[in-house]
C-alpha cells in the first residue's frame, strides 16, 4: 500500500462556543439577513435549468428535453415542497431561518412560478415549435391536420386508445371519481338533446398510451387534443358542450413516524397508500378555463384559488421526451462512450489484483460505471475465493445487474447482507419489490437505523487471500444506478486501505446490527461525526490563515443549506479564507457581503450531466495545493444530510488521484460557458464566454472533461493525469466523436 498523507487531525466537536473559538471575533448579522429562503433559492435554481430550454447553444431536441426537466422538477417541488409547507401551515409551525412563515412562503412561491411557467410557454410557442419546425418536426392540433393526417389519427385512436378509456359520470348515482397524482384529465360538460341541464363527466387520459402520435412525416398531435376530438364516441348521443384539460399534483409530503413500526416494509407500502389519497397541492389548466368546469372540480378537489395555474403552453411537458428521443443525432448532442480507466484495462488481471497495486478513481460518466463499479461487484459475486459481500442500494435501475449479481452470489453460498433504503422517495415501491428479491434468494436484506435514511453509497467485499482475508471497498457519490451513471456525474474510489476499509466494516455493523459505532478512522460519517469534522475542517483553515499558511476552501455540492455550516463559512471568511463553493442546485448561503462573507464566491454549473458529485478541498496549510485535503461523498451541507440521514465521506490519499481532482476542480472553476454566478440578493449571472483565456472555458465542463478522457489513452495513471491536467488547452482529437 502506498503511503498516503497523515491522519486528518480535526476540531473536537462542540456544543457550545468556544472562549478561543475564531468564529466569535465578529459579530454576525441575523439569521433573517445571513441566510436566503431554500424555497425561493430551489426556484432560482430550476429557472437556470429553464434557461438551457432558452440557449440557442444548446441543440434543438436538448432544449425540449430541458423543458421537460424544469417540468419535472417542478412536479417534485409542488409534491414535496409545498406539500410540506402545507402541513406546516396547517399546524402552525415554522422550519425556517430567514424570518418567512409558511403562508408567506406559499404565496412567495406562487408570485415566483407564475412568471416562469409563463416564461416557458412563451419558450414552447415563440422559440421551441417554430425551430423544431424548420428542422421537419411538427407539432400540429387536431384541427389543423389535414385530411389524411386526421384519418390516420383516428385509425389510430379507434383501434388502440378507445378500448382502454373509461368516461366516468359524476350525477347523484355516481360519485366524483379519484384523480390520481400527475394524471391528466378532461372535465367534459355534456347534456341530452333538447335539455338545458349540464352533466359533467371524467375522462382520464390513459397513462399507458403515449401523449403524441406521429400522423405521419414527423408531425405529432397530443392525445388529449385527439380525445377532445372525439368524444362523440365516447358519449354518443350526447351534446358535447365544454371540455377542460387538467392535471392534478397530489401532497408526496406524508410522513408516517416509522419508531415503532413492527414491519417497516408493511408501514411503508401503507404511507405509499395514504399517498394515493393525499390532498392535491396544484390543479393545472389551460389559459382562460371554462368557469363553469374549474368552478366545479376546485369544489370536488378542495381547491383554493391559489392552487390552480393556468398556462397558455402546455399542461404536460413531460411528455416532451418523446419528441426529445427522435433519432435526430444532428440535433442532439454528441453520443458520449464512457472511456474504461487505464488502469482497469489489463484483460488477463482482475480487478482485485488492480486495486491491490493502488487506489482506483473514477469520475462517471466519463470514466464508464460498467467496467469499474458494475465490474468489482460482478467479479466478487463470481470469484471463489469472495467471502461476503456487502452493498447499500438508496436508487437502482429497474433491470439492475447488482441485483442479479447479488442474488447470484447467496446462491452460490456466499454472505450477502445489503441495505436496501425503503423510503428513497418516490423508488419506494421499486425498492419493496427489490428487497423481497433480495430475501427470496437469502440475501440478509436491513432497511437502516430507525429514523434515519441511509443515503450513503458504498460497498464492500472480503476475501480469501492466502492465510488472511483482505477486504476491498467502494465509496461513491452517486446511486449504484448503471443507467443514470451514464447521465450523471459522479465521483467514486475503489480501494483496499485498511484503514477505510475498517471503517466500512464498522459503518456496515451500523447498518445491519445494533452499533453506537461513532469514532472512524477515515471516513467522515452522518450523523454521529459528519458535521462536526468538516465545521473542525473549516475552523483549520482560520488557523492556517491566521498563523500565515496558504488557506482555501472549494466544495462542490447538489445543494448548500445547513445555517451551523454556513456560520461557518462566513467565520472563514471573515478571517481571509479565499472559498469557493460550486452549487448546482440551491444555496441559501449569501456570498460576497461586506463584512460577512466578501471572499466566499458561489457559482452553479448547469449543463449536459447532472453535478451530482460531492467533493471538498481544504487546502491546509500546504504551499502545494495537491498537498491539500480532498473527500468525496454522498452528502450535500444539508442540514437532513448531516442530521437525518446515513451518510459517508472518504479522503483521497495517493497523490496522483489528489492530483487529478484539483485538476478537475480548475476545470469546473474555469467554466465560462454553462457556470453562473451567484450575487448576495441570491439571484444568479451566467458567465459570459468572452471572458475567458482558453478554449475549454468557453466550450464548458463537460466538453474539456471529455476531452481530457478521449486523450486518456496512456497505460499509466500517471500519464492519464497528465492529459486531465492539460486538457484546458488540448484539443480533441481530430475525428473524435
Amino acid at each position: 500500500r502506498r503511503p498516503g498523507p497523515p491522519a486528518m487531525t480535526v476540531m473536537p466537536p462542540t456544543s457550545s462556543p468556544r472562549d478561543d473559538d475564531p468564529r466569535q471575533d465578529a459579530p454576525v448579522p441575523p439569521e433573517s439577513e445571513r441566510f436566503l429562503n431554500r424555497e425561493i433559492q430551489w426556484l432560482e435554481f430550476n429557472e437556470r435549468v429553464l434557461e438551457q430550454a432558452i440557449d440557442e447553444r444548446t441543440p434543438l431536441l436538448e432544449r425540449v428535453r430541458f423543458l421537460s426537466i424544469f417540468s419535472s422538477n417542478l412536479d417534485e417541488f409542488f409534491m414535496k415542497r409545498v406539500g410540506g409547507l402545507r402541513r406546516q401551515a396547517a399546524a402552525g409551525v415554522s422550519l425556517t431561518y430567514d424570518g418567512l412563515t409558511p403562508t408567506e412562503q406559499l404565496a412567495a412561491i406562487r408570485c415566483r412560478v407564475l412568471p416562469l411557467i409563463d416564461r416557458q410557454a412563451r419558450v414552447y410557442r415563440e422559440r421551441i415549435m417554430p425551430a423544431l419546425e424548420d428542422a421537419g418536426i411538427r407539432i400540429r392540433a387536431y384541427r389543423d391536420l389535414d385530411a389524411a393526417q386526421r384519418a390516420r389519427a383516428k385509425r389510430w385512436y379507434r383501434d388502440q386508445v378507445y378500448p382502454i378509456l373509461t368516461p366516468l359520470a359524476v350525477d347523484p348515482g355516481h360519485r366524483f371519481p379519484f384523480i390520481s397524482n400527475l394524471s391528466v384529465s378532461l372535465g367534459v360538460l355534456l347534456r341530452r338533446p333538447g335539455e338545458s341541464d349540464l352533466r359533467f363527466a371524467r375522462l382520464k387520459v390513459p397513462d399507458s398510451m403515449p401523449r403524441w402520435f406521429d400522423v405521419g412525416d414527423r408531425t405529432f398531435v397530443w392525445l388529449p387534443d385527439v380525445l377532445t376530438a372525439n368524444l362523440g364516441d365516447v358519449f354518443p348521443g350526447m351534446e358535447i358542450v365544454r371540455v377542460l384539460p387538467f392535471r392534478v399534483t397530489r401532497n408526496a409530503d406524508v410522513e408516517r413516524d416509522f419508531e415503532d413500526a413492527d414491519d417497516l416494509l408493511e408501514h411503508l407500502e401503507q404511507q405509499l397508500r395514504e399517498r394515493r389519497f393525499a390532498p392535491v397541492v396544484r390543479m393545472q389548466v389551460e389559459a382562460d378555463p371554462d368557469p363553469e368546469i374549474m368552478a366545479f372540480l376546485a369544489d370536488e378537489l378542495e381547491l383554493r384559488p391559489e392552487d390552480l395555474y393556468e398556462t397558455r403552453g402546455l399542461i404536460e411537458y413531460r411528455s416532451l421526451d418523446v419528441i426529445a428521443d427522435l433519432d435526430r443525432p444532428e440535433l442532439q448532442f454528441e453520443p458520449w462512450q464512457p472511456v474504461t480507466s487505464a488502469r482497469l484495462t489489463d484483460p488477463d488481471k482482475d480487478i482485485f489484483s488492480i486495486i491491490r497495486q493502488g487506489d482506483v478513481l473514477v469520475h462517471h460518466p466519463y470514466d464508464s460505471f460498467d467496467t469499474s463499479v458494475v465490474r468489482f461487484i460482478s467479479e466478487a459475486a463470481r470469484d471463489p475465493n469472495v467471502l461476503c459481500i456487502k452493498q447499500a442500494l438508496y436508487r437502482t435501475s429497474g433491470d439492475s445487474p447488482f441485483i442479479a449479481d447479488l442474488i447470484d452470489a447467496a446462491e452460490h453460498g456466499k454472505q450477502v447482507a445489503v441495505l436496501v433504503e425503503l423510503r428513497a422517495r418516490f423508488d419506494e415501491q421499486r425498492n419493496i419489490q427489490w428487497a423481497r428479491a433480495l430475501e427470496d434468494a437469502g440475501v440478509h436484506v436491513a432497511y437502516g437505523v430507525v429514523g434515519l435514511k441511509t443515503h450513503t453509497k458504498i460497498a464492500l467485499v472480503v476475501r480469501q487471500e492466502g492465510s488472511g482475508i483482505r477486504c476491498y471497498g467502494h465509496v461513491g457519490t452517486g446511486n449504484y444506478n448503471w443507467k443514470t451513471a451514464r447521465l450523471y456525474e459522479d465521483f467514486g474510489l475503489l480501494t483496499c486501505d485498511p484503514e477505510i476499509t475498517d471503517d466500512l466494516i464498522d459503518l456496515f455493523n451500523y447498518l445491519t446490527g445494533r452499533s453506537l459505532q461513532e469514532e472512524y478512522t477515515r471516513l467522515l460519517v452522518a450523523p454521529v461525526a459528519m458535521k462536526q469534522r468538516f465545521i473542525g475542517l473549516i475552523d483549520r483553515e482560520i488557523e492556517h490563515r491566521r498563523a500565515g499558511r496558504p488557506a482555501r476552501i472549494i466544495a462542490k455540492m447538489n445543494q448548500l443549506q445547513d445555517h451551523e455550516v454556513i456560520d461557518a463559512l462566513y467565520a472563514a471568511s471573515r478571517a481571509g479564507v479565499e472559498i469557493d463553493l460550486i452549487v448546482r442546485g440551491f444555496c441559501t448561503l449569501r456570498p460576497e457581503v461586506p463584512g460577512l462573507s466578501e471572499t466566499i464566491r458561489v457559482s452553479s454549473i448547469i449543463g449536459r450531466f447532472l453535478e451530482h458529485s460531492r467533493l471538498f478541498y481544504f487546502r491546509d496549510g500546504q504551499s502545494d495545493p495537491v498537498d491539500g485535503t480532498f473527500l468525496i461523498g454522498s452528502a450535500d451541507w444539508m442540514y437532513r444530510n448531516l442530521h437525518a440521514r446515513v451518510e459517508a465521506a472518504c479522503p483521497i490519499r495517493p497523490r496522483e488521484l489528489r492530483t487529478r481532482l484539483w485538476a478537475i476542480l480548475e476545470i469546473y472553476l474555469g467554466d465560462r460557458r454553462q457556470a453562473w454566478d451567484m450575487h448576495p440578493d441570491g439571484s444568479y449571472t451566467q458567465r459570459d464566454p468572452a471572458g475567458a483565456s482558453t478554449p475549454a472555458a468557453t466550450s464548458g465542463t463537460h466538453r474539456a472533461l471529455m476531452r481530457a478522457m478521449l486523450g486518456a489513452s496512456p497505460i499509466t495513471l500517471e500519464q492519464i493525469t497528465a492529459q486531465l491536467a492539460s486538457a484546458v488547452v488540448t484539443p480533441a482529437p481530430d475525428g473524435a466523436s
